[in-house]
């Protein structure tokens, strides 16, 4: 599939030919006016989502709380590749851990132990080991779902979709927003994606997600779109210029009227986003590609952008070589940029308003292979940041010797995960997002939500 922009064979949206009068719409004219204009003139695959997002999102009027309802954020850190858990949260205290895996578990001795369960931390994960000591983050053990798909593929497609069946379309974050919007609520910039392309998660049947991997690039061009909207765009401003009118002057036209206030809805959307993310930190981050992202995701926090979700990915996590040094790394960068997005939320005060949380499509199998590594398994943990975290560990470590052909056995349904976040935290209808009620894990504080 071709990945260029190729800015003289866009057709015209309305497919109108060129000789014809070309009437716009205001979500046609978002939709293909929000592009990236780099000198290489190549465009990611995110450009339709990002401009349909724009469409739906241009702000109507001043915005006071942001994330709304009352001001609440959740950030999504998605670990691909499929986290080695058994690792991450290593059962230290039984003899099976060590007889499946004698080259490559967690020696007792470096551990970061975890009350007096049994269980202790990669001894790279010390910031979140803090974290939990301070009871700002927890642990859900054993997640996933029946019946577990051991390709990344599919199996990321089932977290995304909130579907075991292996059903495509629709993610469980993009439904929530479907059903608020039906309800009345828009959610207007609901969900902002960093990287190439918004994950399947967050897209609805009618939400879209803005999606930008650099937000200096993220701007609104639908001039350079089709001669028609120039002309049009080009009038406009210099009517603007020699009236001063204002957006509401009943001496303009519609036409004008119309591409005045679409351009200037795209253009202040974009311009939020690109002002937030320049912005300067009050704390360090590290720089990791997960500590870049979720210092954009901390900026645009605290400039109060009316988003409710944040959607961030670290990638490198399919060890099935060697894994001890790369594993050892990726835990490293994983903890310390969530260690700095909580420091940076802590001294911006607002801490207290998100909640982060941290999953992986699979975990590995509990014995290791010939390569010194893991191959593709089932269940994992769950890592979920914050001041409204109430449980350091929810849920007890699954069996060792009780496995699933050689993998873990899942304890708590990753939508059990999903139904608290939307239902308790974000207040979005979990059941309009997953098919059904799902009973919560109970890793909240609900008197402080």
């Amino acid at each position: 599939m071709c990945n260029h922009y190729h800015p003289l064979s866009i057709d015209d949206p309305q497919g109108h030919q060129p000789d014809r009068p070309i009437t716009w719409t205001r979500r046609g004219l978002l939709q293909a006016g929000m592009t990236m204009m780099a000198t290489a003139a190549s465009v990611p695959a995110f450009l339709s989502s990002t401009s349909d997002a724009l469409a739906q999102s241009a702000p109507r009027g001043a915005v006071n709380t942001p994330g709304v309802p009352d001001g609440r954020v959740l950030v999504v850190v998605q670990l691909s590749g499929g986290n080695d858990g058994l690792n991450t949260v290593a059962p230290v205290g039984s003899r099976a851990y060590y007889d499946a895996r004698r080259n490559i578990a967690i020696p007792e001795s470096q551990a970061l132990l975890i009350d007096n369960r049994g269980i202790g931390l990669h001894p790279s994960l010390q910031p979140i080991h803090d974290l939990i000591a301070n009871r700002t983050a927890g642990i859900i053990q054993g997640v996933g779902y029946p019946n577990p798909n051991r390709s990344h593929f599919a199996s990321m497609d089932i977290w995304h979709t909130a579907d075991t069946t292996g059903g495509r379309g629709a993610g469980w974050i993009g439904k929530a927003f479907d059903a608020a919007a039906t309800a009345g609520d828009d959610p207007g910039m609901g969900c902002i994606t960093i990287g190439n392309e918004a994950p399947m998660a967050t897209h609805g049947r009618s939400f879209k997600p803005i999606a930008f991997e650099n937000a200096d690039l993220f701007r609104w061009t639908g001039a350079d779109l089709h001669p028609a909207v120039a002309s049009t765009y080009k009038d406009m401003q210099s009517a603007d210029a020699a009236t001063n009118a204002a957006p509401d002057d009943p001496s303009l036209d519609a036409m004008t009227d119309f591409v005045r206030r679409t351009a200037m809805d795209a253009q202040v959307a974009s311009k939020k986003v690109r002002k937030a993310v320049a912005a300067d930190t009050r704390t360090n981050f590290p720089g990791h590609a997960l500590a870049r992202q979720l210092r954009s995701v901390a900026t645009m926090i605290r400039a109060e952008l009316p988003t409710r979700v944040y959607y961030v990915t670290m990638g490198g996590f399919d060890t099935h070589a060697n894994q001890q040094g790369r594993h050892n790394q990726l835990m490293r960068q994983f903890a310390e940029s969530v260690g700095a997005f909580q420091a940076e939320l802590d001294a911006t005060g607002h801490a207290d308003r998100v909640v982060t949380v941290a999953f992986s499509e699979f975990g590995r199998r509990v014995a290791q292979n010939a390569s010194a590594g893991t191959d593709h398994g089932a269940a994992g943990p769950v890592f979920v940041f914050g001041p409204t975290v109430k449980e350091r560990i929810v849920g007890s470590h699954p069996s060792l010797t009780d496995l699933d052909r050689g993998d873990l056995k899942y304890k708590i349904d990753f939508r059990q995960v999903y139904a608290e976040l939307l239902d308790n935290w974000l207040r979005l209808d979990s059941t309009a997002a997953l098919g059904k009620r799902y009973r919560h894990p109970g890793i909240l504080n609900y008197s402080a939500a």
